[in-house]
């Protein structure tokens, strides 16, 4: 925590300064800019207003969004249904495969069963318990099942070439309409990005510190829409000589006085963060520790805010 002691403190009839460097109060600003396009239909925001990360605080409008993406998902099913024809009718033509199979089976059977039966008959027709013409009926019945067999595997050979270029071709259209479902599914999570995108989040906690638009008016993406600040998390940006530098690093306890005016300060305890790896001319509005230096160099000390200190506040560093 910051001490919010205030001090009052003179530097007449010092020698010696009470500080080091000045500089002022800087915080971490987003700019918040619109990443659809549309009709703004909210923004829940005003000029001073605290926000939490994440915290939804508009929506810009996506009815044609949705409706691209209910179309998207009509297509979606109409490639389902023809998908799912074809898979019946392959399925229909192995059945009818499976039939040819069996029916081949089945005279096979009938043929074996007559084979035995002539076995059967050619012995009584030697004892001459049955007339020959008997056995003929047999060879006859014989001959007849193995041109219904020779038939069928005609036929189940036709059917087999028939359906593996069946198979290929509704192998090519299923491939097909994976590839078409594929481009609807990548199309409906660019519609779902977009659709996302059109809520307005906060990206950090912080204060808003300017509003840019108002509700109803019309967004383009890349609009700026409001800004926001952590002002509980600030830092004063100064200015310190080469001499000076060589006693400073990052990660070093210093102090920070907020200079309200009239020797009215404010003391934080602050902790350097950044110390510029290139010199600059010294800005006008900086006074460094002795006198004006031609060279400076640009620290960073984050101090914790309590509410009182303001952006472009000025302040007052002790190493």
């Amino acid at each position: 925590m910051a001490s919010v002691a205030l001090m009052v403190m003179t530097a007449c009839g010092k020698k010696d300064k009470a500080f080091d460097a000045t500089g002022t109060f800087e915080a971490t600003e987003v700019t918040v800019s619109a990443k659809a396009t549309g009709e703004l239909k909210s923004l829940d925001v005003s000029e001073g207003q605290n926000v939490d990360e994440g915290q939804l605080v508009g929506h810009i409008d996506t009815y044609q969004l949705v409706l691209k993406k209910q179309q998207l998902e009509t297509n979606r099913s109409q490639l389902a249904a023809s998908k799912r024809q074809l898979s019946s009718n392959r399925s229909a033509t192995s059945s009818q495969q499976l039939d040819l199979n069996k029916q081949l089976s089945s005279i096979q059977q009938q043929i074996a069963n007559s084979q035995r039966e002539r076995q059967r008959y050619s012995e009584l027709v030697k004892d001459g318990a049955v007339p020959r013409k008997q056995l003929d009926d047999i060879d006859n019945q014989i001959k007849v099942l193995n041109r219904q067999l020779e038939a069928t595997r005609d036929q189940l050979r036709s059917s087999n070439a028939a359906l593996a270029e069946q198979g290929k071709g509704i192998s090519a259209q299923m491939d097909g309409i994976d590839a078409q479902v594929a481009g609807i599914d990548a199309q409906q999570r660019q519609l779902d990005d977009q659709i996302a995108n059109a809520d307005i989040i906060a990206p950090i906690k912080g204060t808003v510190l300017e509003k840019y638009v108002e509700q109803g008016e019309f967004v383009t993406t890349g609009k700026p829409l409001f800004k926001l600040a952590d002002v509980d998390q600030m830092f004063i940006r100064a200015y310190v000589t080469s001499a000076q530098l060589q006693a400073i690093k990052v990660g070093q306890a210093c102090k920070v006085y907020a200079d309200y005016g009239n020797n009215q300060k404010k003391e934080y305890p602050g902790t350097v963060t950044w110390i510029s790896s290139r010199s600059e001319f010294t800005p006008k509005t900086i006074l460094t520790d002795d006198e004006r230096a031609d060279l400076v160099y640009a620290v960073k000390i984050a101090i914790h805010n309590d509410g009182y200190v303001k952006i472009g506040m000025y302040g007052q560093v002790k190493f």
